[in-house]
Parts: structure tokens; C-alpha cells; sequence
């Protein structure tokens, strides 16, 4: 009774329109005033969030992706994959598809992805004969490619939370990236030979591709560095984050010359609207997260899940269908704040690994990104292409039910994810 009381007192909050930051902080606190406990616990809650050193990759991230934004690293990038796979049935989209999976593994943002080579692509596509629907729904789609190949930073987020390791989730996340960045290029490809409809194109000549691979290479190598860094173990993730930031700065005013300062200005206000908007939510989570702790509302949950759900699978079934559900309300960042604390006891009680549960959630967090009414991606495209927002949403629907496909194949194959970090 008291979980009810609890996700209805939340939901009204939210249906008032009160920001999640502020739903969850002040339901928090005013849980700990009626339970009896000290009002202190809050402020101590705040400060034990803010002052975590691995937070500090949220902000550097963000940074690095709005510059490499700013500076249009994604036309270069763009340019280069189309050079090489533009000739190929639907080489196009598997060109956007690439780019979205090469950009991923630079900015960690899912809106930054969508957003750079969105503005790239969905012209481009149109023009050659794509059907609308199916282009906004790529896009869309593989924007969700930002938080799985790493860097991520709900999986940062994540392992702050859990107190996992941020690079064992990083390097748990290539597998399911990879086969799913695979999936949308088989769908595109199955797209073109199908149904058609688009304009092929002629191959183009060597000297060519070689002069747009040299303009996207410091781009590419960015990517290298990062995810070599980390799986090193020459840097942390906070310090992959100020690594890629200053080669981010270096690339785009220095040997590109893209970023004017009046661009780099901007990518900075912006990546701190968005710093203080996430570090806010986390803040009013740890709140919130302290007192259903108090309650001993996860402890409530895994016993409930104990006595009622007898299989590995049928959990599996239930919080995927939670997290899909929660996705209607909730942006990606506030899933996982919220439920994580809640699910998590249950999974490991269940015996799955909690770095595998952080991956399998991020995959069902990329479905909330493109699910509406909530699903930030869709919003992104539709601006970007101004287009109907129920264009964009229907062609993401076959997108959706591949990233289901990815979810129901790390249940079956549960090396996907862990064999790299783990086992390699």
C-alpha cells in the first residue's frame, strides 16, 4: 500500500507540471518529515551527490559534444562513411547509420547524435528518394546509439548510483551497440532492396574518398582515443571526458577551423543549462532514493518479486514492461535515477549481474528516448526536420522493435555484454 501511495503521490506531482528535479527532492523530504527522520539527511544526500568525482565526466561530455556540434565534426564525418558505402544498396542510410555509431562513441549524448548528423542526413536522404517516415525514424533511432556505445552517461550515471564500475558498464555496452547498430543497417539495406524508392548512387573515385577520410581522421581518431583510453586504463572516464573535450577544442578551432568563438560560447551555456539540469535530477533523486530506502520499499519490492515471480524470464517480462511504461512519463535520465535503486536489489536476488542489468536498462532507456509522448529523440528530429511529430513517430516503430529484439538477445545471451569486459 505504501508503494502505491508513494508512485501515486510522484505521478500527481508530475501530472501538475512540478519539474522532476523538484517532484522527487520535495516527495523525498517530505517522506523523511512524516517518517520521523532527520530533515539534515537531505542536504547531506545533495552534498554526498554533487561532490562524486566520476559526475564530473556529465559535464565534460556534454561539453565535448555541443563543440564537436558547433564545429559541423558531423558533416566531415558523414562525408567520409558516404564515400565509402554511399554505392551500396540503401548506402545512404547505412552511411547515416555508421556516422551515428562513430559519433556515439565521441559524444555519449543521444540528443547529440541525432541532432549532428540529423542535420547532415535528413536532407541529403530525402532528396535521394527516401521515404520521409523511414529517414525520421533512422535518425531517431540511431541517435539511441549515444548512450550504448560508450562513452554514456546514464551509464555514468548508473555506476554512480550503484557504485559499479563506470568502466566495466562502458565496455559492456560495445556488444549490444554493435549488434544493434548492425540490425538497423540490415533493416536499411532490407529497406532499399524491397521497396526502394531512393536513387542509387555510382561509386565514388579513390582520390575522393581519400580526401574526405583525412578530413574526418582527427574526428576518428577522437573516438580512438577514448575508447582505447578507457579500455586501457590510461585514464579514467572523468579524465577520457577532459581528454576528449580539449581534443574536441583542438580539432575543431585548430585544425579545422569550425568553432568560432560566438559557437563556442554558445556550446558552453549550453552544456551547463543541461549540467545543472541533470545534477539537479540526480540530487532530487538521492533524496527521494534515501527515503524509500528508510521505508525499506525496496526491500518491500524484492520480497513481493520473491513470492510472486518464480523465473529469471518472467522478472525479465515485468521490468521490461515497467520500464516501457515508465518511458511514457519519464525522460531517460530520471528512469534510471528512479528505478535503479528499486530494481536493482530484485535483479541481483534473482542472479543477474548488476553490470549486465545496467546495460540491459540503458537498452530499454533508448526505447523510453523514442517512444512518445516523452521520447526526447523524436522531438529532436522533428525539430531538425520540421516535420509531424506522428511522421517521426511511426517511423521509429520497426527501430523499436529491433532495439526489443537487442534487449531479448542480451536475456539469452548474457555474454553480449559481459564477454568484453569480463572475459576478453
Amino acid at each position: 500500500m505504501t508503494v502505491i501511495l508513494i508512485l501515486a503521490a510522484l505521478f500527481g506531482l508530475l501530472l501538475l507540471r512540478v519539474p522532476v528535479a523538484f517532484a522527487l527532492g520535495g516527495l523525498g523530504l517530505a517522506l523523511l518529515l512524516i517518517g520521523g527522520f532527520s530533515p539534515l539527511m537531505a542536504p547531506q544526500a545533495v552534498l554526498s551527490t554533487l561532490d562524486g568525482f566520476i559526475l564530473l565526466a556529465v559535464p565534460l561530455f556534454l561539453l565535448m559534444s555541443n563543440v564537436l556540434l558547433k564545429g559541423g565534426v558531423g558533416r566531415d564525418l558523414f562525408a567520409a562513411v558516404h564515400a565509402w558505402v554511399g554505392h551500396w544498396p540503401g548506402g545512404l542510410a547505412v552511411a547515416t547509420i555508421l556516422s551515428c555509431g562513430i559519433f556515439a562513441a565521441i559524444s555519449g549524448s543521444s540528443v547529440a547524435t541525432a541532432a549532428t548528423i540529423g542535420t547532415v542526413a535528413i536532407p541529403e536522404m530525402i532528396k535521394r528518394g527516401y521515404e520521409k517516415r523511414f529517414v525520421y525514424g533512422l535518425l531517431a533511432a540511431g541517435g539511441t546509439l549515444g548512450i550504448l556505445i560508450p562513452p554514456s552517461i546514464p551509464m555514468i550515471v548508473y555506476g554512480f548510483v550503484t557504485e559499479e564500475s563506470v568502466i566495466s558498464l562502458f565496455l559492456a555496452g560495445i556488444g549490444p551497440g554493435i549488434a544493434l547498430l548492425t540490425l538497423f543497417i540490415v533493416l536499411a539495406m532490407i529497406q532499399a532492396r524491397f521497396f526502394g524508392g531512393y536513387t542509387p548512387e555510382k561509386p565514388v573515385s579513390w582520390p575522393e574518398r581519400w580526401r574526405a577520410t583525412l578530413r574526418a581522421v582527427p574526428s576518428l581518431a577522437l573516438a580512438a582515443l577514448i575508447i582505447l583510453g578507457i579500455y586501457t586504463g590510461a585514464f579514467t572516464p572523468t579524465e577520457a571526458a577532459a581528454v576528449g573535450f580539449a581534443a574536441a577544442v583542438v580539432i575543431t578551432a585548430g585544425v579545422l577551423r569550425t568553432l568560432t568563438w560566438k559557437a563556442f560560447r554558445e556550446a558552453a551555456f549550453e552544456a551547463m543549462a543541461t549540467t545543472v539540469a541533470i545534477l539537479l535530477i540526480i540530487a532530487g533523486a538521492k533524496i527521494f532514493g534515501k527515503a524509500i530506502t528508510l521505508y525499506r520499499l525496496p526491500q518491500d519490492i524484492s520480497l513481493f518479486i520473491s513470492q510472486n515471480l518464480d523465473t529469471a524470464l518472467l522478472f525479465i517480462i515485468v521490468v521490461s514492461a515497467v520500464l516501457l511504461l515508465m518511458g511514457l512519463v519519464f525522460e531517460a535520465l530520471s528512469m534510471v535515477l528512479i528505478m535503479t535503486p528499486v530494481l536493482l536489489p530484485s535483479a541481483i536476488q534473482m542472479g543477474f549481474d548488476p553490470i549486465w542489468f545496467g546495460v540491459f536498462m540503458v537498452v530499454m532507456v533508448e526505447c523510453a528516448l523514442i517512444t512518445p509522448p516523452v521520447g526526447l529523440n523524436l522531438y529532436v528530429i522533428q525539430s531538425v526536420a520540421r516535420a509531424p511529430l506522428s511522421d517521426v513517430a511511426r517511423g521509429v516503430l520497426p527501430f523499436l522493435v529491433l532495439m526489443l529484439a537487442v534487449a531479448a538477445l542480451l536475456y539469452v545471451w548474457t555474454d553480449l555484454a559481459l564477454y568484453i569486459p569480463f572475459k576478453l
